[in-house]
C-alpha cells in the first residue's frame, strides 16, 4: 500500500517551488515553505497568496479555500526543522547537480525514516541525487510545470532503485493535487524536457536565420499544432537561463546536434535577457 501524505515540506520558494506549495496547501496538505532566504520565502508566500486571490476571482476557488489553505501554510528558513516532520520533502531549488545532492544529503540525515524525497529537475538525473542518501528507494523524481495552479501534467521520474511504493505514492499525490501523471524512466531530459528543449532549440535557430519573426513562429506552432503557447514564447516564461542550462546538460549527455545550444540563447542570456523574469527575452515584457 502507498503511504498516507499529509505533511509536504517544499525546498525553494522560487517560482516553482511557491507554486507547488500553494498547489498543496489549497488541496489539503500541511505545507511548509522552506527557503535559506527570508526575503524569498515572504515573496514566495506573497505569489501564493496572489494566486488564490486570481482563483477567487475567477470563480474557482472559495474565500472559504483560500483562507483554510492560508492557515495549512507556513514558511521557515531552517531545513532540518522544516523537515523534520514531513512525509514528503520536495525539493525545487536551482538546476545543479551538486546543489540537489548536498540538500538531498542533509534532508536525509534529519527526515523521517519512512519520508519520501521528490526532485522537481526538469532533467537532472534522478538515480544521481538519490545516491547522496541512503534511502534511494524513497526517492523520486516529479516534475511539475510552470504555473503549477493551472499546468495539468506532473511529470514521475522512476530512478534505478525508486520502489514500487514510492512511485504509486507520488501518483496518489498527483491525483490530489489534481494532476495527470505520466511515468518515465530515469533518461536525459525525461520525456518533456527532451522534446520541448529539441522543439524549442530549433525555434530559436530559425529565429537567428531570419526564417520568420518570433511571433510568426510561435503562431505556427499554437494555430497550426495547437500548441497552447509556442516555443519561443515559452522559452520567455521559463527562462532563457533554464533553457541553456537544460540543453547544456542533455548535449552533455546525448551529444546530438539537435541539443547543442543555438548561438543565439547564449548570446542573449550573456546580454541579461532572460525573458519575463527580467522583462525581455524574444518578446519585451
Amino acid at each position: 500500500m502507498a503511504m498516507e501524505i499529509r505533511r509536504i515540506t517544499v525546498i525553494g520558494a522560487g517560482t516553482m517551488g511557491h507554486g507547488i506549495a500553494g498547489q498543496a496547501a489549497l488541496s489539503g496538505f500541511e505545507v511548509i515553505l522552506n527557503d535559506l532566504d527570508p526575503g524569498r520565502t515572504g515573496a514566495g508566500q506573497a505569489a501564493i497568496h496572489r494566486s488564490w486571490g486570481t482563483g477567487v476571482e475567477k470563480g474557482k476557488v472559495t474565500e472559504a479555500q483560500a483562507a483554510e489553505a492560508a492557515g495549512r501554510l507556513t514558511t521557515s528558513t531552517d531545513l532540518e526543522a522544516a523537515v523534520a516532520d514531513a512525509d514528503l520533502i520536495i525539493e525545487a531549488v536551482p538546476e545543479s547537480l551538486e546543489l540537489k545532492r548536498a540538500i538531498f544529503a542533509r534532508v536525509d540525515a534529519v527526515a523521517p525514516a519512512g519520508a519520501l524525497l521528490a526532485t522537481n529537475t526538469s532533467s537532472l538525473p534522478v538515480t544521481e541525487i538519490a545516491a547522496a542518501t541512503k534511502r534511494p528507494a524513497q526517492v523520486v523524481g516529479m516534475h511539475f510545470f510552470n504555473p503549477v495552479a493551472v499546468m495539468k501534467l506532473l511529470e514521475l521520474v522512476r530512478g534505478e532503485h525508486t520502489s514500487d511504493a514510492t512511485v504509486e505514492a507520488a501518483r496518489a499525490l498527483g491525483a490530489a493535487l489534481g494532476k495527470e501523471t505520466i511515468l518515465v524512466i530515469d533518461s536525459p531530459g525525461f520525456a518533456t524536457s527532451r522534446l520541448g528543449i529539441a522543439l524549442g532549440n530549433e525555434a530559436m535557430r530559425m529565429f537567428e536565420e531570419g526564417v520568420a519573426s518570433a511571433a510568426d513562429i510561435d503562431t505556427a506552432m499554437t494555430l497550426g499544432y495547437r500548441h497552447p503557447i509556442g516555443p519561443l514564447a515559452l522559452t520567455d516564461l521559463v527562462g532563457l537561463d533554464v533553457r541553456l542550462a537544460i540543453t547544456e546538460h542533455l548535449y552533455r549527455e546525448l551529444g546530438t546536434d539537435t541539443f547543442r545550444p543555438p548561438r543565439i540563447l547564449k548570446r542573449m542570456v550573456r546580454a541579461g535577457k532572460l525573458g519575463r523574469k527580467s522583462g525581455e527575452g524574444f518578446y519585451r515584457y
